[in-house]
C-alpha cells in the first residue's frame, strides 16, 4: 500500500494518508500504535482518504509540552488545518484517541461531520485513573518494556491473548517506540480528563463500538457516552477486547459500515 508521508507544525506532528475520497481521520490507542489499524486500512482507503495520525510521542511526532487535553486538542486541529482536512472528516479514535477525539468534537464540532469513538472513555472511576498512574510508575522506574504483559492484557480479551501468547512481545516493540514521557503526560491526562458533564453538549452524530471484553475501558463506560449524547448509536462487539480493528477487523468494519457509509 503506498502510503503519503505528511507532518505538520514544522515536523512536530506526523502522519500518514493512503487513498483517495472522503477524509476520515483516526487517532490511535496509547498501548497502540497507528499499525493497530493495518487490518481495516486496506478497506476503508479504497474509498476514502485516510489520514492516520501519530499521537505526541509516536512516530516521530513531539511530545507535547504541557499534559493537558487542551494541548492534544491543539495539535490535533493543526493537523486538521495543515493536513488540510474536509470539514465533512469523519473522526475515528481507539482508547486514548478516542478520548482525544471526543474533546476535539466538543471543542470543534464544525469542523468534522461524524464521530466513531471505539472502546473510549469520556472520564474514568478513580480504580481506572489509579490503573494509568500505577502504569506510569512502572514505567518511571523501569522504562516501557516494564508494562508489556500489563498493556497486552489490557489491549486484547484473554482468549486471544491465550491463542496468541506472541503479542506480547509485540506489544513490548511497540511500547518501546513510544517516547516515555508522552506515555506518562497521557496517563496523566486520562487520570484528570473528565468529559462527561459536557455530553450532553456533543451534536455531531456519535457511533460507538465497544469490545465485550475490554478491560481498559469497559463497555460501562462506553455505554455512558451513548447515554450521554443525544442520538448517539452504540454497538459491542462479543469477545472482543480493547482494539477491535486490531483484534476483530471484519467485524470492526461490519459495525462501522452503515454509519460511516462504507
Amino acid at each position: 500500500m503506498q502510503f503519503e508521508q505528511l507532518s505538520a507544525g514544522h515536523g512536530s506532528l506526523t502522519a500518514v494518508r493512503a487513498g483517495g475520497g472522503r477524509d476520515p481521520v483516526i487517532l490511535h490507542s496509547l498501548l497502540a500504535d497507528r499499525h493497530a489499524f493495518d487490518p481495516v486500512l486496506p478497506a476503508l482507503s479504497t474509498k476514502y482518504r485516510v489520514t492516520l495520525i501519530n499521537l505526541p510521542g509516536f512516530h516521530g511526532s513531539q511530545p507535547t509540552v504541557l499534559a493537558l487535553m487542551d494541548a492534544y486538542v491543539a495539535v490535533i486541529e493543526d493537523g486538521f488545518q495543515e493536513f488540510r482536512v474536509a470539514k465533512d472528516a469523519i473522526l475515528l479514535g481507539n482508547g486514548f484517541g478516542g478520548t482525544v477525539a471526543l474533546a476535539f468534537a466538543l471543542a470543534h464540532p464544525e469542523r468534522i461531520a461524524k464521530l466513531v469513538l471505539s472502546d473510549a472513555a469520556a472520564g474514568f472511576p478513580p480504580e481506572g485513573r489509579q490503573a494509568f498512574a500505577a502504569m506510569a510508575a512502572k514505567v518511571a522506574e523501569g522504562g516501557l518494556g516494564a508494562i508489556a504483559e500489563i498493556a497486552a492484557k489490557r489491549v486484547f480479551s484473554p482468549a486471544y491473548l491465550a491463542a496468541h501468547p506472541e503479542k506480547i512481545e509485540e506489544r513490548k516493540q511497540v511500547l518501546l517506540a513510544i517516547d516515555p514521557k508522552a506515555f506518562q503526560a497521557a496517563c496523566k491526562i486520562l487520570q484528570e480528563t473528565d468529559l462527561v458533564p459536557l455530553l450532553h453538549h456533543l451534536r455531531v452524530p456519535t457511533l460507538v463500538v465497544c469490545g465485550e471484553f475490554d478491560q481498559a475501558t469497559p463497555p460501562v463506560l462506553n455505554r455512558q457516552i451513548v447515554q450521554k449524547v443525544s442520538g448517539a448509536q452504540y454497538i459491542e462487539l462479543p469477545g472482543c477486547g480493547h482494539c477491535p480493528p486490531l483484534e476483530q477487523p471484519e467485524q470492526f468494519l461490519a459495525a462501522i459500515k452503515e454509519f460511516v457509509g462504507l
